[in-house]
């Protein structure tokens, strides 16, 4: 994910989607590499913030496999961070040996780093019932 000047958002954002449902899917601990010091995580209420903390979090949950299968891709630019982009997801979520899909939500707050590519600063995720 290059975050060099004149990139589409949207290109970036489907990208990264796409890159951090997979890695979560196969193996959620190499996620925190994503996350940055300052990085803070909701997760379903529960605030972390930090990069290790995230990434153990992360590994933590109470499940061992899942599927995501995103159902829509939203974003915009931030002027909270210049070149920043929010991204927000909706999907379903499988977890092994469950019948029935949880369905979520995700927003992203995706920031460019000095090495020309970006880390998620901001992360919110929550179940949707009902």
């Amino acid at each position: 994910m290059d975050g060099q000047p004149g990139d589409n958002g949207d290109a970036v954002a489907r990208a990264f989607v796409e890159y951090y449902y997979n890695t979560f899917d196969a193996s959620r601990g190499a996620l925190a590499a994503l996350y940055g010091d300052t990085s803070m995580l909701s997760f379903e209420g529960h605030a972390v913030a930090g990069a290790e903390e995230i990434g153990r979090k992360l590994s933590q949950l109470p499940f061992d496999q899942c599927r995501h299968s995103i159902c829509t891709v939203d974003c915009q630019p931030s002027p909270s961070f210049p070149g920043s982009i929010l991204v927000f997801v909706s999907g379903n979520l499988q977890l092994a040996g469950e019948e029935h899909q949880l369905r979520f939500s995700q927003m992203f707050q995706l920031v460019p780093n000095e090495q020309g590519s970006f880390f998620v600063q901001n992360d919110i995720f929550r179940l949707n019932y009902g």
